[in-house]
């Protein structure tokens, strides 16, 4: 079957099979309905996963036996890590996250972030890169992840600073979310085409292409 990204807590993974990534999306938490991604690269079946957000009874058997290489928390906020202690205990996974966070996240989860990142770092996932984009605004140290599939379109994980509608929460902070949505028109809108298939941290995915004509929509309501 083609991948939808439609998932939902309880239900099965969905998965996507690019030239060199294979990538496994799954919903935690029925409250909060995270999503979390595996990557796994195709060539060395190295492994690393994208928010450990809730369920690591649910996060773990997805890992499986290939181990997983790193856990990249995309910020801060509580509801992207409460299962990160138990996967690092259980894998060994080193623990990356945007510099500007990472501290908050070892006082809220206990964990060392033992890789900080800034804007243009790479996260390598056996044979593949993921260009680290930092996005400042629904946290100081939010951050997305780029893999640009070398025999397709990009592919975009963008944490809770876009989503399909919109642009992260900035909780009514008129200059944070002036700073987001510059952040994401300039290093995501004006940089990557309209097939770029961005991963948000909650609910479905979407296409650049298909978001860009509300960006000026955006703007105006302030949200």
């Amino acid at each position: 079957m083609s991948y939808t990204g439609e998932v939902a807590p309880g239900g099965p993974a969905d998965v996507r099979e690019t030239s060199a990534l294979r990538i496994s999306k799954v919903a935690v938490d029925e409250q909060m309905s995270n999503n979390c991604y595996l990557l796994t690269c195709r060539t060395t079946g190295e492994q690393v996963l994208v928010d450990a957000a809730a369920q690591p009874e649910v996060l773990l058997p997805l890992v499986g036996d290939a181990g997983l290489a790193a856990v990249v928390t995309t910020h801060q906020h509580w509801d992207h890590h409460r299962a990160l202690s138990d996967v690092v205990a259980a894998t060994g996974a080193d623990v990356v996250a945007g510099e500007p966070d990472a501290d908050a996240i070892t006082e809220q989860t206990g964990v060392p972030v033992t890789r900080r990142v800034l804007d243009g770092d790479l996260v390598e996932v056996g044979a593949c890169r993921l260009e680290v984009i930092a996005l400042a605004g629904h946290t100081p140290g939010s951050i997305a992840l780029l893999h640009d599939d070398p025999d397709g379109h990009p592919h975009l994980f963008t944490g809770d600073s876009l989503f399909p509608g919109g642009v992260g929460n900035t909780f009514g902070d008129e200059a944070a979310f002036r700073r987001l949505l510059g952040e994401v028109s300039t290093k995501l809108f004006d940089r990557l085409p309209d097939d770029t298939w961005f991963y948000p941290g909650h609910g479905n995915d979407s296409t650049l292409g298909a978001e860009r004509p509300q960006l000026a929509e955006w703007r105006a309501r302030g949200w």
